[in-house]
């Protein structure tokens, strides 16, 4: 039977019980599901603000937006980044008509203090982190350059859901999470930003609804007297989340922390398995970081190589991920980021997901070993 690189793990009969609750209601959009979702988020993770969102992506635009209209960011203002993420997270700059400024990754594959630094110009006005796999690197560095330079800390944490430093959840000036179909919280699609700012929160969720000041649901609570007038204070977009995803993170969320235990455990069997072998060299995860492992991820030479003998084998990869600056709308900054443009063309992930037995993780450990080692053998 083939391991698959991610399996999402869903308490059906939770889902379908909290989805039939939107049915049975007739509501299904923004609205009672979502309020109490996001009032389980801050809950769960102790941030003062949560609104739900159908996506990460639309997510990390909307804070770019707000932060740019209320700080009066120019166009072409610069935003510094990652090369090594999801593609979305650099195409939100764009789109908000900022400039990626892209620094160089360590060895926890999250973003360089250093070469952070190094890029600040007088028109740097944000950083973005990205918790790749739910490691959280070297955020503490990132955040006190923010501070020192007054710039914005965008926490992009589309996989960090669960992830803690010290016992806390980690966070920036604003922070976005993916409850993407794969994601350890997993719906179909949805994310959650968390403004640290209250009056930024009350913004999100105007902007989220088109500009709109008062949201559908709240505007029809009151069954006798529906409120048919409302203003549009501003240009929005339609970012609102819906009752029937808010649902399945409902019924996802007790199993969070059960599920990133699981992941841990996982993680420790890989840990042992590659343990000695010089070859095969693993991403660490930083320290202090209790993480939500939503990756495990090795570095090897010949890749491609590898990847077609594990799919022979029944194994399933994945690559997280390609150097962004490949990409033609991010070529002028090609060279920027050696280390980015290196470890992008050694770095794997494992399968990692809750539903991998202890024999799924052997068995994967002996593939890779056996075929690095065959490989080693042909070319001596």
């Amino acid at each position: 039977m083939a391991i698959q690189l991610f399996v999402p793990t869903f308490d059906v009969e939770a889902c379908l019980g909290e989805i039939r609750e939107c049915l049975e209601k007739g509501w299904t959009g923004a609205g009672f599901k979502t309020i109490a979702f996001e009032e389980a988020w801050k809950g769960y993770s102790g941030l003062p603000h949560a609104h739900f969102l159908n996506s990460a992506t639309s997510g990390l635009h909307l804070a770019l937006d707000i932060y740019k209209e209320r700080h009066g960011w120019a166009d072409g203002d610069e935003v510094i980044t990652t090369p090594i993420t999801f593609v979305s997270t650099n195409h939100t700059i764009l789109h908000a008509n900022l400039k990626p400024v892209f620094a160089d990754v360590d060895a926890h594959l999250c973003l360089d203090p250093d070469d952070v630094e190094r890029k600040i110009t007088p028109r740097t006005r944000a950083v973005i982190f990205v918790g790749l796999g739910g490691n959280t690197g070297q955020l503490s560095r990132i955040a006190e350059i923010c501070t020192r330079h007054k710039l914005v800390l965008v926490l992009d944490a589309a996989h960090m859901a669960g992830t803690k430093v010290n016992g806390e959840t980690p966070r920036g000036d604003v922070t976005v999470y993916s409850f993407q179909a794969v994601k350890n919280l997993p719906t179909a699609d949805a994310g959650m930003i968390c403004f640290a700012d209250e009056d930024f929160d009350a913004l999100a969720r105007r902007k989220s609804w088109l500009g709109i000041n008062k949201d559908t649901y709240a505007r029809s609570a009151d069954a006798s007297a529906y409120k048919w007038q409302y203003e549009v204070e501003s240009v929005g977009y339609k970012y609102h989340g819906n009752s029937i995803m808010a649902a399945i993170g409902l019924a996802q969320l007790p199993h969070l922390d059960a599920h990133n235990a699981r992941r841990r455990e996982i993680a420790a069997l890989y840990d042992k398995g590659f343990s000695g072998r010089a070859e095969i060299a693993t991403v660490p995860t930083a320290a202090g970081c209790f993480s939500s492992r939503h990756l495990y991820q090795i570095l090897i030479d010949d890749r491609e190589k590898l990847i077609a003998d594990l799919n022979a084998r029944g194994i399933n990869t994945g690559v997280h991920y390609r150097n962004n600056l490949d990409y033609p709308m991010f070529a002028d900054q090609h060279a920027a980021c050696p280390n980015a443009a290196r470890l992008s063309q050694h770095v794997l992930s494992l399968p990692l997901h809750p539903q991998l037995s202890d024999s799924d993780v052997a068995r994967v450990v002996e593939a890779v070993c056996t075929c690095v080692e065959s490989r080693l053998e042909r070319a001596l």
